[in-house]
């Protein structure tokens, strides 16, 4: 489960103290000694009861110049650019009674929806009980990522992000199945950015079958890749056949087989670049150009 770091100070800071000490010190989650110091300064920005609702206010007031922007939908709040590897980010949690859970559903919250990441983070308890998480473990290395594909978890504890508390999620270890607090909540994030991060999936999981149920990370790169293919360049087919035999994502190198396979009109040649991924020696690839290739002995 993610780590539990224990930093009981007092002390408080600013919105921009914490951003210009945390791009200082460069958060790096791998090192437990740069981790303490993220810590600490998200520990203080936490014990700040204050900085969150004016922010808020001003956003509402149309008083702020953009500082404050809302990245990944109305859930949560990005609450500084990028500095360095890392950004700072407020997310709300709504309990089942809210109107907006109500409105929008569980799953608008990722409630429900057991996933690793492909980053870490530091979070804490801003305010009200917190949501509450079903952790597991599970080794990364030994998933390929395809749906379906049996994967073995690790149950460890059901607890939650309580006021105050700070926690380090790992990046491809800690699995967790996300539930509505109690009351509404608010947690706030040190983002990890990577730059390799979007060569590596994210998944869901299906807990009770204990195998993995999708990849939750597209990202642009994979769009223009099978947009490049579609419009159908000789060069970008060339650059997509080196995708498919050398890129280190899997994923990727996916979508460089099946975007090819769509531009075929007739069977064989769908059949002929199956047939090279099924024989690529990627466990993911593999398994998936078996099943289409299964799919087109059908028709």
């Amino acid at each position: 489960m993610p780590l539990v770091i224990e930093n009981p100070t007092a002390e408080t800071c600013s919105l921009p103290e914490a951003i210009e000490a945390l791009a200082e010190c460069g958060f790096d989650p791998r090192d437990p000694d740069s981790t303490a110091v993220a810590a600490n300064w998200l520990r203080r920005l936490t014990n700040n009861r204050e900085f969150l609702a004016g922010i808020l206010i001003d956003r509402l007031a149309g008083r702020t110049e953009g500082e404050v922007d809302n990245g990944y939908g109305p859930q949560a709040i990005v609450l500084s650019p990028k500095r360095g590897n890392m950004f700072l980010r407020a997310n709300i949690w709504p309990a089942e009674h809210d109107l907006c859970f109500r409105n929008s559903g569980a799953k608008s919250f990722v409630y429900g929806v057991p996933h690793d990441h492909n980053f870490s983070f530091l979070t804490s308890g801003y305010c009200g009980p917190g949501y509450r998480s079903d952790y597991y473990e599970y080794d990364y290395e030994g998933v390929a990522g395809y749906s379906g594909e049996p994967a073995e978890f690790k149950f460890i504890e059901r607890s939650a992000l309580s006021e105050g508390k700070v926690m380090l999620y790992r990046a491809h270890r800690d699995v967790h199945s996300q539930l509505p607090p109690e009351s509404l909540s608010v947690s706030i994030n040190v983002m990890h950015v990577d730059p390799a991060q979007c060569w590596y999936d994210q998944y869901g999981f299906d807990l009770e079958r204990r195998e993995v149920a999708r990849v939750l990370s597209p990202n642009a790169t994979e769009a223009f890749l099978r947009l490049a293919v579609g419009i159908g360049s000789a060069e970008a087919l060339e650059y997509a056949e080196w995708v498919g035999h050398c890129h280190p994502s899997d994923r990727l190198r996916f979508a460089s087989f099946e975007a090819r396979a769509a531009r075929e009109t007739g069977r064989s040649g769908q059949e002929e670049l199956w047939l090279t991924a099924e024989r690529s020696g990627n466990c993911m690839i593999s398994a998936i150009a078996g099943q289409k290739l299964d799919a087109l002995s059908e028709v």
